[in-house]
């Protein structure tokens, strides 16, 4: 490829995934979905634009699949992975044992030897960890219990393609293909005795954990004393480059290599640096392989046996979350946690590539077996998205209910004149405050799992909707006095404000809103006290910040004050003027100027007769220190 074609391909990939990547995040889709049909586009089978060039760019972005793991290793110290071992080796192990064994069951079954069977099962039992990570994270779903589930398993595959590679050797039954390196095509132990390569292969590991702990850190201090941006990325840039290099070299995962050594570095003084210089060469890497993944299925081959392929496809899609379903409900995964789970790894992953070139060349799989099996793991990475696009609309939202019905609710009147529904993290902080000065509370969660873990820190919570008039009735609604809505949904918000309005007018109710749009809609219903999620926290920062700067506490809380007054007014005033879109952006001009000048007001006051009651000694001290 001349440097002409180079630029010419270059503004190919990048036009298509500027195209089509956000018009499938406007459509819900995601963006791996976008870049998988920007290369189907512009592919061999779309507008056929790149050629065959495709395949050289596939080794260059799989390069980001290895940013990708760095940078979750640096997420990750090793005192929390550490914390993951009995997933990543229980439920990993398992996922990958049962995955492969079913598979090859089925594939021997269908008249494959044992041989193929076995490989066939042991490739197809991997997933995707650039879709899975992608999406989870774009998703916000890396921190929820689907989500680190997902990562253990994930983790333990890219472990377990090491012990593949060094049996699918012995599986071959047929002559070695021609000019097929495999995956050992760059490694210098693979014609060593077996305790020479493990002896190698156990070096390299303690290189990479003992150069990240020795000679990174000083080495790092050096480049940052240049004070130069671009040496510090290239610093970074050069440390992934020497692992994958390393790894490769002794047969290991460069992905399993980069993210070990990420993890050796989280505890790290410059990760966040490392983070913020990686992270865009990650993000465009990633893209460029997802697009690779969409240019290199074989519609072709599809096309002459669309059945065979798209029943491999469904069968072994379906197996997959049958497996990971039976896993999650074994280690006690919520219902609607499950359904994320199994689809999030559904799919059979980039390593598939690898593995299936390497066991045909190595004589263990037949072209006619390899080349389909390549189309269905094409085919089911551009599935997965839309999958777990279905699966987040259609399938979750249903599981949430079903799994709460599945538990009878045993709200009792307490006699309590506050009912708070919605014990999370908003609804605790409320009632511990009201029991603390006197008033008890009759606390009502859906969720069954935080109730049992508050029940261990001596917490009361009934298991109930609130949204239902039954159980607002049994848990004293008709007898109370008031009602604080501290649920996390905004639309359920809404759902229990207007049923309390209906059915228990004597009802003073306070809610919670994730935003002012929300806040103006609670307004408009007529509720007596609305309360933003992080409102007070950021006015309280504010608070501190004047204080931090110089300005005496007391007018520094004054000031907080005015603004709370302005700033409520102005949402009830903007609320009634809503429809009418020219009204409401004048009105909000219009506030926000009345409300700088009643602070500069208050200001010139202050300044004219001074106010450092509030302030101790050591504040006063600072604050002129500052000045």
């Amino acid at each position: 490829m001349n440097t002409q074609d180079f630029f010419v391909n270059a503004i190919l990939y990048l036009g298509a995934a500027l195209i089509m990547v956000p018009l499938a995040k406007r459509l819900g889709l995601g963006s791996v979905l976008g870049y998988l049909i920007a290369g189907v586009v512009i592919g061999p089978y779309g507008f056929d634009l790149v050629g065959d060039g495709g395949g050289d760019v596939m080794h260059a972005a799989e390069f980001g699949v290895v940013l990708m793991l760095f940078l979750v290793g640096l997420e990750l110290e090793p005192a929390l992975l550490w914390r993951l071992r009995g997933p990543i080796l229980g439920l990993g192990g398992l996922q990958v044992l049962v995955t492969a064994a079913v598979v090859a069951l089925v594939a021997i079954a269908l008249g494959l030897p044992w041989q193929q069977g076995l490989a066939v099962g042991l490739v197809l039992a991997m997933s995707s960890t650039a879709i899975a990570l992608q999406t989870l994270n774009e998703k916000g779903l890396m921190k929820s219990d689907a989500g680190q589930k997902s990562f253990a398993v994930l983790l333990f595959q890219d472990v377990a393609v090491i012990p593949m590679l060094a049996v699918f050797p012995l599986l071959a039954t047929l002559t070695p293909a021609d000019g097929g390196e495999g995956a050992h095509g760059g490694s210098f132990v693979e014609h060593l005795a077996g305790w020479q390569h493990a002896l190698v292969v156990l070096g390299a590991i303690v290189g990479v954990v003992g150069g990240g702990r020795l000679l990174v850190p000083p080495l790092m201090r050096r480049v940052a004393r240049t004070g130069l941006r671009e040496m510090f990325t290239a610093a970074a840039l050069a440390l992934v480059f020497a692992v994958t290099v390393l790894m490769s070299m002794v047969g290991l995962s460069p992905a399993l290599g980069t993210f070990l050594a990420g993890v050796v570095l989280a505890n790290s003084e410059y990760r966040h640096e490392l983070e913020s210089d990686i992270d865009p060469f990650k993000g465009l890497l990633l893209g460029l392989f997802f697009i690779s993944v969409g240019a290199s299925i074989n519609f072709g081959l599809v096309a002459e046996a669309p059945g065979r392929i798209l029943s491999v496809l469904v069968g072994v899609t379906l197996v997959k979350v049958l497996v990971l379903v039976g896993l999650a409900r074994l280690f006690k995964t919520a219902a609607d946690q499950t359904a994320v789970f199994a689809v999030a790894l559904s799919q059979v992953g980039e390593f598939a590539f690898v593995l299936f070139s390497f066991a045909q060349a190595s004589g263990v799989l037949p072209g006619e077996v390899a080349e389909p099996m390549v189309a269905v793991t094409a085919l089911s990475m551009a599935a997965s998205p839309l999958l777990l696009a279905l699966n987040e609309r259609v399938i979750v939202p249903r599981l949430r209910p079903s799994a709460r019905a599945d538990r009878p609710s045993d709200v009792e009147d307490e006699g309590a004149s506050v009912i708070v529904a919605g014990y999370g993290r908003f609804g605790q902080i409320c009632a511990r405050f009201l029991r603390a000065n006197g008033f008890p509370c009759t606390l009502l969660d859906v969720d069954s799992e935080q109730i049992e873990v508050m029940a261990r820190f001596g917490a009361r919570v009934f298991f109930g909707d609130a949204s239902r008039l039954d159980l607002l009735r049994a848990a004293g609604a008709a007898k109370a006095r008031l009602l604080i809505v501290a649920v996390d949904d905004p639309a359920k918000v809404k759902e229990i404000v207007h049923l309390a309005r209906t059915h228990f007018p004597h009802l003073a109710v306070l809610a919670r809103a994730r935003g002012r749009g929300d806040a103006m809609d609670l307004v408009e219903i007529g509720v007596e006290g609305v309360y933003r999620e992080t409102f007070d926290a950021s006015l309280r920062t504010g608070v501190d910040a004047l204080r931090l700067l110089g300005v005496h506490a007391h007018r520094a809380e004054r000031s907080a004050r005015t603004f709370r007054r302005h700033d409520e007014a102005a949402m009830v005033e903007m609320a009634s003027r809503r429809g009418d879109q020219a009204s409401f952006v004048q009105s909000a001009r219009e506030r926000l100027r009345m409300l700088e000048e009643a602070l500069q007001a208050d200001l010139g006051r202050a300044d004219r007769f001074g106010e450092s009651g509030w302030d101790s000694e050591d504040v006063r001290r600072a604050s002129t220190e500052r000045r």
